[in-house]
């Protein structure tokens, strides 16, 4: 993949919402050049989504409860852990899917209205999977940092002393 192509990817995946024009300001192409790139990038699923970081505790009657579920499987011959992924993934309250290295299989990032929800989904569909031998369960309590983005008070100072050596 061509250097501009590249920059284009870091640029967007910080700020999604940067114009064309500005765009090929920053990499140094035309407006042309740019459209051209991301509909390539789009087509060739590089660039699979667009989406914002919001703070839903700021909205009113809108939090959710997450959850982050350990997972332990018995992966199958032939496709190892792909096919219990897509099982899982195919759930609407499955926010994020990941193959982990360590104790655990996969971590299963859930989102549910309350704890009864959450707490159904793995009781019901995760733990009925007939690869799935064991679940462990961590609610998320509160958001300090998502996608690079912190979470806070506007103009909060980072307090931390300046260490150099």
């Amino acid at each position: 993949m061509e250097r501009k192509a590249i920059e284009l990817l870091q640029i967007i995946e910080r700020n999604g919402r940067i114009s064309l024009p500005t765009l090929a300001k920053m990499i140094d192409s035309t407006e042309e050049e740019v459209k051209s790139m991301l509909q390539k990038l789009e087509d060739d699923k590089i660039i699979l989504s667009y989406s914002a970081v919001i703070d839903w505790s700021k909205v009113n009657e809108s939090e959710t409860v997450i959850a982050v579920i350990d997972v332990k499987v018995t992966p199958q011959r032939g496709v190892g852990f792909d096919e219990v992924a897509k099982r899982i993934y195919r759930f609407p309250e499955v926010k994020a899917l990941y193959l982990m290295s360590g104790a655990y299989d996969l971590s299963v990032v859930i989102e549910g209205k309350t704890m009864s929800e959450t707490s159904r989904f793995v009781s019901e569909k995760l733990s009925t999977i007939d690869s799935v031998i064991s679940t462990t369960t961590h609610f998320q309590l509160k958001t300090y940092k998502h996608d690079g983005v912190v979470f806070g008070e506007e103009g909060e100072e980072d307090r931390r002393i300046v260490v150099t050596p």
